[in-house]
């Protein structure tokens, strides 16, 4: 039962994380001239898009009374702060990262996140310090959904879920495969130390929505349909991770992962 509750406070916590907002505010980053809206509009299947405009409309509320104004506190922390826990943060993933990158044939980047996780989790202090990035081996991310994409799978139809917001059936299934892998997560439980899984997601997800609250905000405020604009840029953001296409053409969705793993 104590495992139930930690899963549900979880859940209810990364919902509240950036997903919906990030890829907001990626639709604002992004040139329109790299990828038409309309496009990805024809391409997108949202045969719920009743059931899914109610819950994007809940989502949106939570963000403003809890999500946003957390940010906007841990904005206020000094930038070392922010940037350690960021870090740290970015080194608990790698260990999935590398497992993606194996299963999609990348071998080459799966080494070079295998040792920029032994690096930081050493030099760099447990993940504190970025020390692998100052030697060259950057940051990089995959996923299920993504390996699952490589394997032939495809979208299925969007869904907002209740607090995770934006996905498809594709992904969705990735991220339950990534709660029931993530070795981060099955280490603190088997240790009797669940505690930490709630605290992590919730770290993530101020932190990553911390970095976009003017973006989101701009776009909120001025899309004529800001239900369809997110949902075009979830898209977007996620057919660029799928074809690791370069931060420069377009910033990509900051990888929400189920903290809770």
């Amino acid at each position: 039962m104590n495992k139930l509750l930690q899963i549900l406070l979880s859940l209810i916590i990364i919902s509240l994380s950036p997903n919906l907002l990030a890829a907001a505010a990626d639709e604002v980053k992004t040139d329109s001239d790299d990828f038409e809206t309309t496009t990805f509009e024809d391409e997108i299947y949202d045969p719920l898009e009743g059931i899914n405009r109610a819950v994007f409309g809940f989502n949106n509320v939570a963000d403003k009374i809890i999500l946003e104004p957390a940010a906007k506190g841990y904005k206020k922390l000094p930038t070392p702060i922010q940037s350690g826990i960021g870090n740290f943060i970015k080194n608990l993933k790698l260990p999935l990262v590398a497992v993606n990158q194996l299963l999609q044939g990348q071998g080459k980047n799966a080494v070079e996140s295998t040792g920029r996780f032994f690096i930081n989790s050493t030099i760099g202090i447990l993940g504190l310090i970025d020390v692998a990035d100052k030697v060259g081996l950057e940051q990089k991310e995959e996923d299920f959904g993504q390996t699952l994409a490589t394997y032939g799978v495809g979208d299925g139809f969007y869904i907002v879920l209740p607090l995770f917001g934006p996905s498809n059936l594709r992904d969705t299934a990735g991220m339950v495969m990534t709660m029931m892998t993530d070795p981060v997560n099955a280490y603190a439980t088997n240790q009797g130390e669940a505690w930490a899984i709630p605290v992590r997601t919730a770290a993530n997800a101020v932190d990553q929505r911390s970095k976009i609250i003017d973006e989101v905000n701009a776009l909120r405020d001025n899309s004529v349909d800001y239900y369809a604009a997110v949902r075009s840029s979830y898209y977007q953001n996620r057919k660029a991770a799928i074809m690791n296409t370069d931060d420069d053409v377009l910033t990509p969705l900051p990888l929400i992962s189920i903290e809770f793993e």
